[in-house]
């Protein structure tokens, strides 16, 4: 469900009719709607009510637009965070410091003490020589981390492979048959607490198997390690439950993963933190586009769209579906290829796409751009960076300027022996 719905033949968010914004901000541009965040966040949390006291971390890698974290901080969440840029947008939308999780695999010296001189929640560590920077930085500063141990439970994801996170060849966590041994030896280090392990298998997930396998393993090495005398306190399961990119794909609801989670864990005895992203963010936005032209192909015309590839680089990274919608749909439809104006055949959105009828100047959007959408934006073939915009209700806000190219342009020096 979202709220990106027809009202008398026109394309609104929420309230907000699409050529409105078009008309105001202009187009590439994406558009997000807070009402379906929340909603998102709700259907989320509401899932969990079955566990004790679960603490929910945005992965702000889907979206971190600010405006976007701060709809989701005054829902009570959390966020997950992969980078020290990352964390201080975190905390600049409001999000406390004890409810951010810090994730990543390359972790600088310099993030680890921002971290610590933040006072995060906790740090998911990612290999036995990141607990022990960890560890000699804490002492340096007087203080002591909490930390989580991440695994890596070699389990298939069957997921895209570039997003898939929890195979043996993946370079995320540690092996499981060696997690015992390193989390005794970290344990024993001053200056950090180990206090649970992370698990997180990959991203946009379309079946519960994998998961319910991954966790399945974790609570086999939690008993393990209180065997073994280790303490164990929080388990945090990641998140990668998939949305649907095509109108009709069913997929496991977060209804279904929370109840498949609560009889997994059940009698751990331990607080359970979750990494949703994509499933909170995707179908809330999208991104409004206008056609530049419609060129005649050998088999099906080439709809040309003023988005590309540095806007949207699912399709080319991915090989994604979104689907691709008129805002003023008429009773008339055609098959094209959708693209965008990069010089690169890899600008293309769709092939051979059954969609509405369109002309040059008509609007268009990609659904589901809400998450891994202006994030991954470049600036490839100077083309500036796309704007944002969030709306609530009957009014909407950029949210995000667009850059120009120009201005990319003033951060880029000649120096004096070429000027």
């Amino acid at each position: 469900m979202d709220h990106f719905q027809l009202k008398n033949g026109i394309l609104h968010a929420e309230d907000v009719p699409l050529p409105s914004i078009a008309q105001d901000v202009g187009t590439p541009v994406y558009v997000y709607s807070r009402a379906t965040l929340e909603r998102h966040a709700k259907v989320f949390r509401d899932a969990l009510s079955g566990l004790k006291d679960p603490h929910i971390a945005f992965a702000v890698k889907s979206n971190p637009n600010l405006a976007v974290l701060k709809v989701l901080a005054r829902m009570g969440y959390g966020a997950d965070v992969v980078s020290g840029g990352e964390l201080t947008r975190a905390l600049r939308a409001g999000m406390k410091p004890e409810d951010i999780v810090f994730s990543g695999v390359g972790k600088t010296h310099a993030e680890l003490l921002q971290g610590l001189e933040a006072g995060i929640g906790q740090f998911n560590i990612e290999s036995e020589e990141e607990g022990y920077e960890l560890a000699a930085i804490s002492r340096r500063q007087g203080n002591t981390a909490a930390c989580a141990l991440r695994v890596n439970p070699d389990v298939d994801a069957r997921t895209h492979e570039k997003i898939s996170t929890g195979k043996r060849e993946n370079k995320f966590g540690v092996p499981l048959d060696q997690a015992k041994e390193i989390y005794a030896r970290l344990a024993g280090e001053v200056g950090i607490e180990m206090r649970g392990v992370a698990v997180h298998i990959g991203s946009q997930l379309g079946d519960l198997e994998p998961l319910e396998t991954a966790f399945g393993k974790v609570g086999e090495l939690i008993a393990e390690l209180r065997a073994a005398g280790c303490k164990v306190t929080h388990a945090d399961l990641g998140g990668g439950l998939g949305v649907p990119y095509k109108a009709g794909e069913r997929l496991p609801s977060p209804a279904q993963y929370g109840a498949m989670v609560a009889r997994v864990t059940k009698g751990w005895d331990v607080r359970l933190v979750f990494e949703p992203g994509r499933v909170i963010a995707g179908n809330a936005g999208v991104l409004l586009t206008r056609v530049v032209r419609v060129k005649r192909g050998i088999t099906h015309p080439f709809v040309v769209v003023d988005a590309a590839m540095n806007d949207l680089a699912r399709p080319a990274m991915y090989g994604a579906w979104h689907d691709f919608e008129a805002v003023e749909p008429g009773s008339q439809r055609m098959t094209a290829h959708i693209v965008g104006p990069i010089c690169e055949t890899g600008d293309t959105f769709a092939t051979d796409r059954n969609c509405d009828a369109l002309k040059a100047g008509d609007l268009a959007v990609f659904r589901t751009a809400g998450a891994y959408g202006a994030t991954m934006a470049s600036s490839y073939n100077s083309r500036g960076f796309v704007a944002e915009v969030l709306v609530d209700g009957d009014r909407h806000a950029v949210v995000a300027d667009r850059i120009p190219a120009a201005e990319i342009m003033d951060a880029e020096r000649v120096p004096e022996w070429l000027a």
